[in-house]
């Protein structure tokens, strides 16, 4: 038996290549050594009443299976009949057999020391590693025969072989040295063995990551490993990597979640599975930790940056651990709770949960604590932040009771205790209770409970004074506030911009600062583009600003694409063109406004812009500055001098009819253009605004019929004005537009500019024969509000619906 290694099974068919260890004597087996049944060495012989001597294991399986025949048991080797089955241990040979393995092992050891070397074959090695595995196999002690003969620290060396199978045996290896060993755990520890293991994780091979793994795992169950295993940099992301995959073998994967459990004993491995995307541990924790645990796992949450998903999750299964931390904790696990819950917070589903889970009530109570002491002011802007985070997620706060006396967000009392809050605090709270405001105005349910709060509370002008802050979070925060007021409270704002103190002078240097356009330029311009039009006050206040010059001048790079590239261009574009357009509401009134229409031609822009596809808010505003410039254009048009009537015409009446003067312009009967009168026919826009009536939006569509019904109004020349209509082929489009009845302020136009339409004579007679035409008459005539029933009237006698009586009664118009 020299030369062979015991229990090499597998190497068997490499036995040709062993030349090497048969050199070196290894002590023979001894026949007395074998057992009969088993043809193996002997580890618990036993001895029968006939002498012959067995493996305990084996002659007891032979006895059974004599039973199990319904034979009576016999000796396997003579095949006597046994008067007993009584086995008798062989404790000499036993010791003898015991004493020749110590004896062959270390002879054994040696040669698997000897082969454990950089220059030996792979052949050599392979078999020494099988070796090695064999005798741990055998017995717990022969693991401490392999460490007392520093067999480790030359299997771990063999990590680095060039050759793949040496790799994978070596892994595989010391996975069976350190099995319930402890001793020999700490000696892997020892060095950067572990860190060579986990780089094996990322190996492209397949076997060697298994192999790895399930090193990993035996070494994790060693609680003192588990902070050594998570040290390594990557190992943990690795492995959760590992743990999740889809394409890893079943095994690897869990082996590898398996590992992560073990690693869940170290505070600072919970953390790193946490940051890369593994949360549960963390939370299980906090859920059924100590309170020393929970107050640790709250601090990591709040550290952490997690995305939306892990967001939602955490809300779901510990938010209601949080709230109660945050309401009962000492100090220090308030601030960790409150902090965690700012981390969930800012998504809006997660908000949306904690919400229901009761955050609303504790924060509130928080923020308007009258004592220092209770809530220290850090604490509160935590608190503030948390509540602008869930006021924004767009929730229904009307049913959310916040108070002891089912109070709600936008009670009066509430709104009023967040204004005193904004006013008596610092910038970093103020901009977050500013934010909640926001939130709260956002909500077409809330936004009018908000406003009659701040009416009554007198907030107006402290609120704008804010335009002026030097903190831009806050300045941006107080500009969203006001534009979603200014809707609603437009006259009260407009009054405060119009003071003295500058504020709009500051929001007008905000719109056009000199950088990109932010969602602050957009929120300044919208700000002002909601305050009412008509306000002269304002207008003329920003007249004397220089603000339209500047608008314009923004508007013309933007079209002129010197300005683009942001998500807030449109609407920054949008408020632009609203606030340019309230120039025209007050041509009557400021001679300044008329000339800077002149002078820049601002017909011309609007009829431009009536081109913006895909900008509804810049088309609708455009036609409406148009109607607003057309309707001066009677007032602005140059009329012609006509010469006195002579004598000879009083006696001639065929002398006395107006000369025939060309170049006039056909609906104003005077000397017109686009840009010192503004009429429409000589800007060609006609056409335009008679496309715009096809569009889906019916706010376009209300604005260009509008625009379009100024050359039909009193003061021009209506029957022109219907041919002009007739040549751009927007009669039918009128017409259409009136029949739809989309809204009623679209009805009321209809009906006016088709009664205008009919006046003449060719397309009354043609529209007659129209039923659809009259049936939407009559309805106007019968449905509608008192001037839509006379307008219908009117339009009805044109085409004979109802009779003309002005010839028996005159005074009926």
């Amino acid at each position: 038996m020299a030369g062979s290694w015991d229990g090499s099974n597998d190497l068997a068919s490499q036995s040709d290549d062993s030349h090497h260890f048969e050199r070196l004597r290894v002590e023979p087996i001894y026949d007395s050594f074998i057992c009969p049944l088993t043809k193996q060495v002997m580890r618990d012989p036993v001895t029968l009443e006939n002498g012959q001597t067995f493996e305990r294991e084996a002659i007891e399986k032979w006895f059974k299976e004599c039973r199990e025949s319904g034979r009576r048991p016999v000796c396997p080797l003579t095949q006597r009949e046994l008067r007993s089955t009584e086995l008798n241990p062989s404790i000499a040979l036993r010791n003898t057999i015991e004493e020749w393995n110590a004896r062959n092992e270390a002879a054994q050891l040696d040669i698997a020391q000897k082969a454990l070397t950089p220059g030996s074959s792979e052949h050599d090695i392979l078999h020494a590693l099988k070796f090695i595995q064999n005798m741990c196999e055998r017995s717990q002690y022969n693991r401490r025969a392999i460490r007392n003969a520093e067999l480790i620290p030359m299997i771990i060396d063999m990590l680095k072989n060039s050759n793949q199978r040496v790799r994978l045996k070596t892994l595989e290896t010391l996975r069976i040295v350190v099995e319930g060993d402890s001793d020999n755990k700490e000696i892997i520890a020892q060095g950067d063995t572990v860190r060579t293991i986990v780089k094996f994780l990322s190996n492209a091979e397949s076997k060697e990551r298994e192999e790895a793994v399930s090193l990993l795992y035996e070494l994790s169950k060693s609680e003192a490993l588990c902070e050594k295993i998570g040290s390594v940099n990557g190992a943990i992301l690795i492995l959760v990597g590992m743990a999740s995959s889809k394409s890893e073998n079943l095994l690897a994967v869990e082996m590898a979640d398996s590992t992560l459990e073990n690693l869940e004993v170290c505070e600072n491995n919970v953390r790193q599975m946490a940051e890369n995307g593994r949360l549960q541990p963390l939370l299980r924790l906090l859920l059924e930790g100590s309170s020393e645990t929970k107050l640790s796992m709250a601090s990591l949450l709040g550290d952490l940056v997690l995305n939306n998903d892990v967001k939602v999750l955490v809300a779901r299964t510990a938010g209601l651990s949080l709230i109660n931390i945050m309401k009962s904790g000492n100090a220090q696990s308030r601030e960790a709770a409150l902090k965690a819950l700012n981390q969930v917070s800012s998504y809006e589903a997660s908000a949306k949960i904690l919400i229901e889970a009761g955050i609303l009530p504790p924060l509130v109570k928080d923020l308007f604590s009258v004592f220092a002491h209770q809530v220290p002011v850090r604490l509160k802007e935590v608190s503030a932040t948390i509540l602008a985070n869930v006021v924004n997620s767009g929730y229904d706060f009307d049913t959310v009771r916040v108070g002891p006396d089912h109070q709600t967000l936008v009670s009066e009392e509430i709104i009023h205790n967040l204004l005193h809050l904004i006013s008596n605090t610092g910038p970093a709270i103020e901009c977050k209770l500013l934010q909640v405001l926001v939130g709260l105005t956002n909500s077409p349910t809330t936004v009018s409970s908000v406003v009659s709060a701040i009416k009554s509370s007198g907030a107006t002008i402290s609120l704008v004074q804010f335009i002026e802050a030097t903190q831009r979070d806050l300045r941006v925060a107080s500009i969203k506030l006001l534009k979603n007021l200014s809707p609603h409270m437009g006259p009260e704002l407009a009054s405060c911009l119009r003071g003295t103190s500058g504020q709009l002078s500051s929001l007008i240097q905000i719109i056009f600062e000199n950088i990109g356009i932010t969602e602050e330029h957009a929120a300044a311009v919208g700000l002002l583009a909601d305050l009412p039009e008509r306000d002269i006050g304002l207008t003329r206040q920003m007249l004397d600003e220089g603000a339209f010059q500047l608008i314009i001048s923004r508007i013309i790079r933007i079209r002129q694409g010197e300005i683009r590239g942001t998500r807030f261009v449109t609407p920054y574009q949008e408020g632009l063109v609203k606030v340019l357009a309230r120039i025209t509401f007050v041509l009557a009134d400021e001679p300044d406004a008329l000339a800077l229409c002149r002078d820049h031609n601002l017909a011309a822009l609007f009829i431009e812009l009536l081109q913006a596809n895909g900008l509804d808010n810049v088309q609708m505003v455009s036609a409406m500055a148009l109607e607003n410039l057309s309707l001066e254009s009677k007032n602005l048009t140059n009329l012609p001098e006509l010469p006195t009537p002579g004598f000879c015409a009083s006696i001639f009446s065929c002398l006395s009819q107006p000369p025939v003067m060309n170049g006039l312009c056909r609906i104003h009967r005077g000397t017109c253009s686009l840009k010192e009168s503004f009429c429409i026919l000589e800007g060609q826009a006609v056409p335009k605004l008679v496309a715009l009536l096809d569009h889906n939006n019916e706010k376009v569509v209300e604005a260009s019929l509008a625009a379009l019904c100024t050359l039909l109004d009193d003061g021009v020349d209506i029957d022109q004005g219907v041919q002009v209509l007739c040549d751009a082929e927007g009669i039918m489009p009128i017409l259409d537009v009136f029949l739809e009845k989309r809204t009623e302020n679209l009805r009321r136009r209809g009906v006016w500019a088709v009664e205008r339409i009919l006046r003449s004579d060719d397309i009354a007679g043609e529209v007659s024969g129209d039923p659809n035409v009259s049936t939407a008459l009559v309805d106007a005539f019968q449905n509608g509000d008192y001037r839509t029933r006379q307008i219908a009237e009117r339009a009805l006698r044109h085409v004979d619906k109802i009779p003309n009586f002005s010839g028996i009664f005159p005074n009926m118009g």
